[in-house]
């Protein structure tokens, strides 16, 4: 393992250590009491560590301002979609983009959607978790396309995370909304959501069934045109 992915593995490790206490222990101790902002300081320090990250990789400028102009893209697309139940365009402009450029590239596409796009729609202690939420569907996307798949298998990987996504933003609700933080409660949180989740899968699956392969093609080719090669 390299020493620049130590840091996003030990903050998910802390994180899923304090979750469970938030879990485990009554609301009189202090962990629990203190757990919803523990949460969002544990993702705003997970976000630091791939900004971290993408300061060591070498993007040439040309790539840079393609990947922030995609990142652009991506917002504006999310914010006519915002009054729909999940469905949202931007998460297979996500996943293409970390397909094409790499997991690093791909999280920082995801990341910055809801940063900017809230903007407008308006930010909270959600948009931690919306970063990362859509930011990974672009990292693990990078890993993906890596390999030789069929396109099928990057519409269930859509579908999939349609269904992650969720989970993950059911973490802030259960943390700020949900009393008492128990097991019993974090799985009532979880079902009441399958409604939304079944949604934005079901989206992810149609957007990208639509587009998704077409945008892979036009990005790759302009990956060929702005990479610079070291001989």
């Amino acid at each position: 393992m390299k020493p620049k992915d130590i840091f996003p593995l030990l903050f998910v490790l802390i994180g899923v250590i304090l979750f469970g206490g938030g879990l485990i222990f009554d609301e009189s101790r202090l962990i629990v009491r203190l757990w919803p902002y523990q949460v969002i300081a544990l993702f705003i320090l997970l976000i630091v560590a791939f900004i971290y990250q993408f300061e060591r990789e070498e993007f040439s400028t040309k790539q840079l301002t393609l990947i922030a102009m995609i990142s652009g893209i991506s917002a504006v697309l999310r914010i006519p979609f915002s009054n729909f139940q999940g469905i949202q365009p931007c998460t297979t402009l996500i996943i293409c983009s970390g397909f094409v450029f790499g997991p690093i590239a791909g999280f920082f596409v995801g990341a910055l959607t809801p940063f900017v796009s809230n903007f407008f729609l308006g930010h909270g202690p959600w948009t931690p978790l919306q970063m990362i939420g859509w930011g990974l569907p672009g990292l693990t996307a990078g890993y993906l396309g890596r390999t030789q798949i069929n396109f099928k298998v990057v519409i269930l990987f859509a579908i999939v995370w349609g269904f992650l996504y969720g989970w993950i933003m059911n973490i802030w609700h259960f943390a700020f909304f949900v009393k008492p933080h128990t097991f019993e409660t974090f799985i009532r949180t979880y079902i009441l959501s399958i409604g939304w989740d079944v949604t934005h899968a079901f989206g992810n699956a149609l957007f990208m069934g639509i587009i998704g392969e077409r945008t892979i093609r036009i990005l790759t080719r302009y990956k060929e045109r702005f990479t610079i090669e070291r001989v």
